[in-house]
Parts: C-alpha cells; sequence; structure tokens
C-alpha cells in the first residue's frame, strides 16, 4: 500500500492508497502521520495514523460518483493546504480509474 506524506506547520500528515474489496472501489485516505517506532531500521521516518478521511473511487462502474468518508471520534482540524492536497489525490485517482475503465482495464488502475 504505497503513501505520500506531506508537513504542514510541524505536522505530518499521510495520504495512502489502497484497494477496498468491499466496496469495489479504491479507497485514498487521510490521516496524521505517526513518527516510525524508535527501534524501526526502516528510511521511513512516519508512517499513515488512522484515516479521518476515507474518499472511496469506484473503478467498475464510471457513472458512479467518488464519495467520502470522514471518520473522526473527536473534532478533527484538517488545514486548509492539506485538504487541497488530499483532494488533489483523490482527483488524480478518478482520473487513472476513469482512463483504465476507458481502455478496459479497470484492475491497472494502482
Amino acid at each position: 500500500m504505497p503513501w505520500e506524506l506531506r508537513e504542514h506547520a510541524g505536522r505530518h500528515y499521510a495520504v495512502l492508497f489502497h484497494y477496498a474489496l468491499p466496496d469495489d472501489a479504491w479507497a485514498v485516505e487521510l490521516s496524521e502521520a505517526r513518527p516510525a517506532p524508535a527501534n524501526s531500521d526502516a528510511a521511513v521516518t512516519y508512517f499513515p495514523g488512522s484515516a479521518c478521511l476515507v474518499a472511496l473511487v469506484p473503478d467498475e462502474d464510471p457513472n458512479l460518483e467518488p464519495t467520502v468518508r470522514v471518520y473522526s471520534p473527536d473534532e478533527r482540524v484538517v488545514p486548509y493546504e492539506i485538504m487541497r492536497w488530499f483532494m488533489e489525490q483523490v482527483a488524480d485517482q478518478v482520473e487513472r480509474c476513469r482512463i483504465a475503465f476507458e481502455q478496459g482495464e479497470p484492475e491497472a488502475v494502482e
């Protein structure tokens, strides 16, 4: 599951991409990133945390609209620039899915 990281105002955020089989859609998740464990040998310093926003992008029917789900047991603030970055990632995924569908290759979207 690939992800991208971005820092804003001293906080780290992650956008994670994966296929959500129950929804027959690609999921694009936004979370506040968490530091890698101190004993980690990985070159990665941050990992995605628990998702607060999840965009579902259907890849089998171009007539289905992408949707965004909000997950937040407590109030969270998402900075405007981070929301724009997240929505750009979602828009790119929508475009990839639609192009792949037109080419008859819905599984080759990622």
